[in-house]
């Protein structure tokens, strides 16, 4: 009864984020749409491909760098370690690993919209880290953040991987501050960031040789089609990632190839479609130091301890609820 329940809020959410998205101009998607089962394996696909070296950089650093992390947050025994957006945790592991061979009792509750990449995740970590007791919650952030008042201490909340940069500067320090006021004084928080860097290796990672990006990108409208009864064509939808300076962030979108019409049955919603439009889909900013302490600063954090990959290519921070 449970999984229907959360199936029908999240065709809900789904309905009503579409309807406001595609009725607006111009036309986005929030990221977070791209992650139904399909979605969540082609993303997986995608953080294997040699273009996208976010998730190796981070693995590196948690290799690396990840006792001083934890020791920077607080972290030394007994902890519950909260993770926005978790998909399949597999970089996390490491983390928890480290963390589960001091001692004492581990929590770790991964947050996702995507019930089969936490499936995915839970099954992983009880074959490699099963000291650590895993409590998924399949539901949005700004849904599990009322909740995290209630876990034991000592508290920490994860926010990697590039997620953080899905969000504009507003969106971002909004988020953060929500993510203070959800935890006490002295709860950590840990940030990945992705590092500015030159265009030609940074654009290659959202829009790679064998394409796999750009069918992660049209699955979204594969989605919508199946769950509220669209008829898009994906094959006539081009797959675009360009580099905005301005707001210092890589876009992808979903640029219709021809004039064409569409219509989403169950949001009573027919769409009309000019030859190069496009859906806006996605935003990964990339950051500077200046940029991460402003928005750590602005949402109530004080940031300790930041972690590079060996090539300078991420960041991994940790700061704590001032």
């Amino acid at each position: 009864m449970q999984d229907h329940l959360d199936d029908v809020a999240t065709t809900a959410a789904v309905r009503a984020t579409v309807i406001a998205g595609l009725s607006r101009t111009p036309r986005a998607l929030p990221p977070w749409l791209f992650y139904d089962a399909a979605g969540s394996r082609l993303f997986e696909a995608i953080t294997a491909l040699p273009e996208y070296y976010l998730t190796r950089a981070e693995h590196e650093i948690f290799h690396d760098h990840g006792a001083a992390l934890l020791a920077a947050a607080g972290l030394d025994g007994p902890a519950t370690v909260v993770e926005l957006g978790a998909g399949t945790a597999t970089k996390t592991a490491t983390l928890l690993a480290t963390l589960a061979a001091r001692g004492g009792d581990v929590r770790y509750i991964p947050v996702d919209v995507s019930g089969s990449a936490l499936a995915e995740a839970s099954a992983h970590l009880a074959a490699t880290v099963p000291a650590v007791a895993v409590t998924p919650w399949v539901t949005t952030t700004a849904a599990a953040l009322p909740r995290l008042a209630a876990l034991p201490g000592p508290l920490a909340v994860l926010f990697i991987g590039s997620s953080i940069g899905n969000y504009d500067e507003t969106e971002a320090s909004a988020l953060l501050a929500a993510v203070r006021a959800a935890v006490p004084r002295g709860a950590a928080l840990v940030l990945g960031t992705d590092l500015r860097k030159p265009l030609a290796q940074l654009l290659p990672a959202y829009d790679d040789a064998q394409g796999v990006t750009a069918a992660f990108n049209r699955n979204l409208l594969v989605r919508i089609n199946r769950e509220l009864d669209a008829d898009f064509d994906p094959a006539r939808f081009r797959h675009v990632a360009l580099w905005n300076a301005a707001r210092s962030r890589v876009e992808m979108h979903l640029e219709s190839v021809g004039r064409q019409q569409v219509r989403i049955a169950a949001a009573d919603l027919e769409l009309t479609l000019a030859d190069g439009e496009r859906i806006h889909t996605e935003s990964s900013v990339k950051y500077d130091a200046a940029m991460v302490e402003r928005l750590m600063t602005v949402a109530g954090f004080a940031r300790v301890s930041t972690a590079t990959d060996r090539a300078g290519r991420f960041a991994v921070h940790v700061a704590r609820a001032a």
